[in-house]
């Protein structure tokens, strides 16, 4: 008998990008990291790029890229992220493609998504075909092949889904084993039932589609699947391995694939250090010959279906009641509310179903005059999402290579926001939406965002009105959050105040620009401003801004010019005005009336003229996009918080030895003395973490005083302030690995981690370090025979990569 084992992690987080600004914002529930995004892929897609195997003294003895020995995939929008955001993550989990195809037989072991991780079984006809093509060519596009396999967003199915994936040259899917109904051998008359998942997950399935093209399933091992994600057993690597072990059958000849799928964010994000639980796991099965490491394309080559299989349509992995947990209040959620309804879910799907269908004639009636086919279109708009960051040529070749007119600039922009409509209208359709427990959380809201962005798009090319009906229907989704309402309202309080047009990023252009040194044309997100005037003056604390720029949309093509004046009174109080203007209307804007009034600090007057020039005042500091509000508040409040640390430091000072009395006391100390302290102390460690030099001994004493006192330190702020320090120095050595000057400063920087009172996130420097120790270190050693400096390098390095846990 032939053992295999194939694990697969579907790596997936949903689109969190502003749907006017295309960049995922500041997001505080992150903290301390940006977003999101950015946090699990520090804690989950990082770590299993470089995973380490440990020894028994817990040293480092290899770092592997779990990704080349398992199956995978990504959802296409999170790799979009990643590629601009986390480029050398995305580069490994794209590198350990082209390694899993020499390792099994030239199957790579990267899988497609269908597109947004939208519910395929819930989703019309043409969305499940550009779905899945969008999957497709954005696979491609990446990885540089054709895609075998494809992973269903929640492995929702119907046959309908199944054939289109067929028809495009899809291989195979990987389901739930309660989600197959019936087995029997294709020249058998009878079938047996299996519902209830007693099918053999070890091999794989045919299934019969209407157009008779060939696809195989795969129905993973639920129990063991199950136990990674919610039982634990990704505390030890060994525990891993064995119960992987136990899923093979000493009572089958045949070969055996066991085989597993989850979330891939258990092995790292849900469960702490799981990247490393499965590459010992792995390293473990390979090493003693347990069993053959494979991936789907590969064990189906060598062992195509024997059995058809019927699947239960309309199924998902995780809602016991079929699809319904996307569509109406199942019973499913996730537990952390139980007393709440999700009686929401019905009324918001069937307010995105009235906005989809009601736009989608107009969009066909438009588009067809330009194209033959506006929905093959559409299909084919991947071409421009794929490129277009980076490669403005990527839209003319696309218009070029598929409109049947010649199009002039304004029909090109008409064509854009046709289709990017079309893009939103997609988007407002990913599964997160339904998923979670509360219309106003952040994955509802999301979706209702990119709804908002429909209507938008469809009132400018339509020349109706969308959203009053559209909250009509909105409005019958009741929150569980008394404040929130319902759909309406939660659209009114968190959407609506998010929609951007040209004009708003003129604004936050202008009010930006007071403080900024120098001034000029940029890109805001996807944004083009071109300054055409300006002219900046101040009294005092007050500012005055007043100039003309060119807005243009790099999404749309469309554009705009505004003047704008910005009067910024001091602190955070700033009003100003922007209007639409004719290329030369700045001068009259620039007027001496308006800066001599300024200059004589007669602000009420000066905002009244700039309101006669330019309309209502209606910007202020609130225009500005979330990750700049939060900038220039910052800046705003620096005087006022070196004032406040002033006198928190003398009341530390001052209080010291009664709070270190109080802590030996066994005494609670008053909460205002321990504010002051904590603040003063984890200031104090952020100053002296940000500077090049910093002094180890004073990092030392700051944290014996507060341990003392009994101060916490902000653990998840400063841990990211020494990790940014260590992985800044690390880079630096690693340019030049025969600075020993660099060396040891890095050895004496990591001479610090010990006076922590928590674990400081070390990866990425073991991981730069690590490369040193396997391309520079064998050379040193060699050298340091007859070279008495080349001795030294190799003690302090030895003595760095001690401090590392790195086995040398």
């Amino acid at each position: 008998m032939t053992r295999y084992i194939c694990i697969h992690g579907h790596f997936y987080q949903p689109p969190r990008e502003n749907a006017w600004l295309e960049e995922v914002e500041l997001q505080d529930s992150a903290h301390p990291y940006h977003d999101w995004n950015e946090r699990i892929t520090a804690e989950c897609y990082a770590a299993n790029a470089t995973s380490r195997i440990l020894n028994d003294q817990d040293n480092i003895v290899d770092i592997v890229n779990n990704y080349a020995s398992i199956s995978y995939n990504f959802g296409p929008t999170l790799l979009a992220w990643m590629e601009k955001h986390a480029p050398a993550v995305y580069q490994l989990i794209i590198a350990a493609d082209e390694t899993s195809r020499k390792k099994f037989g030239g199957h790579g072991s990267a899988m497609a998504q269908a597109y947004n991780h939208m519910i395929m079984p819930l989703a019309s006809p043409r969305d499940k075909e550009t779905q899945i093509l969008w999957g497709i060519e954005d696979f491609r596009h990446r990885f540089g092949r054709r895609p075998e396999g494809m992973w269903l967003p929640e492995t929702a199915v119907d046959n309908e889904t199944l054939d289109i994936m067929a028809q495009n040259g899809i291989r195979f899917a990987i389901l739930a084993p309660h989600q197959a109904h019936r087995i029997k051998k294709p020249d058998a008359d009878e079938w047996e039932d299996v519902s209830g998942g007693h099918i053999d997950p070890t091999v794989a399935y045919a299934v019969s589609l209407p157009s008779g093209q060939p696809f195989s399933l795969f129905f993973y091992d639920g129990a063991i699947s199950s136990a990674v994600a919610f039982e634990k057993l990704l505390y030890k690597g060994e525990m891993f391995a064995d119960r992987l072990m136990s899923g093979f059958s000493e009572e089958r000849d045949a070969p055996q694939m066991l085989h597993i799928a989850t979330d891939g964010e258990s092995y790292g994000h849900h469960h702490s250090h799981g990247d490393m639980a499965l590459a010992y796991a792995l390293h473990t099965i390979e090493s003693e010959n347990l069993a053959q490491i494979t991936n789907y394309g590969q064990f189906l080559e060598n062992h195509p279906p024997e059995y058809e299989v019927e699947i239960f349509e309309n199924s998902s992995w995780s809602c016991s009641h079929g699809v319904g947990r996307w569509k109406e209040d199942c019973g499913c959620h996730t537990g952390g509310h139980p007393d709440w309804h999700q009686a929401w879910r019905k009324p918001l799907r069937e307010a995105l179903d009235w906005l989809r269908d009601t736009i989608a004639p107009l969009y066909e009636k438009q588009l067809e005059k330009y194209f033959t086919d506006p929905w093959q279109t559409r299909n084919a708009y991947i071409e421009v999402l794929i490129k277009r960051n980076g490669n403005p040529q990527a839209v003319e070749s696309f218009l070029e290579k598929h409109a049947t007119v010649s199009l002039g600039s304004e029909e090109k922009i008409l064509c854009l926001k046709l289709l990017e409509l079309q893009r939103q209208a997609m988007l407002m359709y990913t599964s997160c939406g339904w998923f979670f427990d509360e219309l106003s959380g952040i994955e509802t809201v999301q979706i209702i965002q990119y709804a908002g962005r429909v209507i938008q798009l469809s009132t400018d090319l339509f020349e109706k009105e969308f959203e009053a009906d559209f909250l009509d229907l909105l409005e019958k989704a009741p929150s569980n959050i008394p404040e929130h309402k319902n759909g309406r309202r939660i659209y009114e309080k968190f959407v609506k105040p998010a929609i951007v047009d040209l004009k708003t990023v003129c604004a936050h252009y202008a009010v930006s620009s007071l403080f900024k040194e120098e001034t000029g044309s940029e890109t805001i997100y996807c944004y083009d401003v071109e300054q055409e005037a300006y002219k900046h003056e101040s009294v005092g604390n007050a500012s005055l801004a007043v100039g003309q720029a060119l807005v243009r949309s790099a999404t749309t093509r469309e554009s705009d010019r505004f003047c704008f004046g910005i009067l910024h009174w001091g602190d955070h109080n700033i009003s100003g005005s922007v209007q639409k203007c004719g290329k030369d209307e700045f001068a009259s804007l620039e007027s001496d009336n308006l800066f001599q009034t300024f200059s004589q600090a007669a602000f009420p007057e000066t905002l009244k003229i700039l309101e006669e020039k330019l309309g209502t005042v209606a910007y202020s500091l609130r225009t500005l996009f979330r990750d700049q509000q939060r900038d220039i508040t910052q800046k705003i409040l620096s005087t006022t918080m070196e004032n406040i640390i002033g006198i928190y430091r003398q009341i530390y000072e001052a209080n010291l030895p009664l709070l270190r009395f109080l802590k030996d006391a066994n005494m609670p100390a008053p909460q205002a003395l321990l504010a002051s302290a904590e603040y003063v102390a984890n200031v104090d460690l952020q100053h002296m973490l940000e500077k090049d030099d910093f002094d180890p001994e004073k990092i030392r004493q700051v944290i014996e005083e507060a341990e003392m006192a009994g101060v916490s330190i902000d653990a998840p702020a400063v841990e990211m302030s020494i990790r940014r320090c260590l992985e800044n120095k690390s880079t630096a050595f690693h340019d030049t690995p025969s600075d020993i000057d660099l060396l040891e400063h890095l050895n004496d920087l990591l001479t610090v981690l010990s006076y922590f009172p928590f674990e400081i996130n070390l990866r990425k420097v073991q991981n730069i370090i690590y490369d040193v120790l396997v391309n520079v270190y064998p050379e040193k050693q060699k050298a340091a025979a007859a070279d008495t400096a080349e001795q030294h390098w190799m003690e302090i390095f030895e003595s760095v990569c001690g401090k590392l846990k790195l086995e040398v």
